[in-house]
């Protein structure tokens, strides 16, 4: 069964590979940098947040 990986970044949307070399959330520069740096994550979890509330 093959399962589409999602976008850690753009919650609730597909990993379109948008960052060149990455093969998926996993060796994604971009997820690096957003869960590495605090205030970025904290957007983040903001941004989720706010994105279920209005499901």
């Amino acid at each position: 069964m093959h399962v589409d990986a999602k976008c850690p970044i753009r919650f609730g949307e597909p990993c379109t590979l948008c960052v060149p070399g990455a093969h998926g959330p996993q060796d994604c520069q971009l997820v690096a940098l957003v869960k590495a740096d605090p205030e970025l994550a904290e957007l983040r979890s903001e941004m989720i947040r706010a994105k279920r509330e209005h499901v």
